[in-house]
């Protein structure tokens, strides 16, 4: 069986500004705040990447900062882990006793996405990268 890797890593935060700006201080991370159109989702960069927005270094994952809302799943932190075909996995999600959590949306530029709760109730999401 073929591994996917964790590619991403995403934290929700009540005061995005506030929580980019402690890891900056603490860690030297790089964050970046998207727009509206991104629901002003927080890129955190926390080691180089090449021109493809990738981390050069074998292992190391960025991130990001979402807010937090009522939405129980939304509340914890969970990764973000890379998939050749979206569809497929989210069948193999559901087929395993996960619970996929709704349909995959266009992230411009970068693939579809999707959540997932796995067997323990822990939110997951999965990636399908444009290349």
């Amino acid at each position: 069986m073929n591994m996917n890797p964790v590619i991403h890593f995403e934290m929700p935060a009540e005061d995005r500004t506030r929580m980019a700006g402690f890891y900056t201080n603490v860690f030297g991370w790089k964050t970046q705040v998207l727009g509206d159109e991104m629901g002003n989702y927080v890129v955190a960069t926390t080691t180089e990447s090449n021109e493809h927005g990738r981390p050069k270094k074998p292992g190391a994952i960025n991130g990001g900062f979402f807010q937090k809302t009522d939405d129980k799943p939304s509340q914890y932190p969970s990764v973000v882990i890379q998939v050749d075909d979206i569809k497929e996995h989210m069948t193999k999600v559901e087929k395993a006793g996960g619970k996929v959590l709704g349909k995959p949306w266009d992230i411009p530029g970068v693939g579809l996405y999707v959540s997932f709760l796995d067997t323990e109730g822990n939110r997951v999401s999965m990636l399908q990268p444009r290349m």
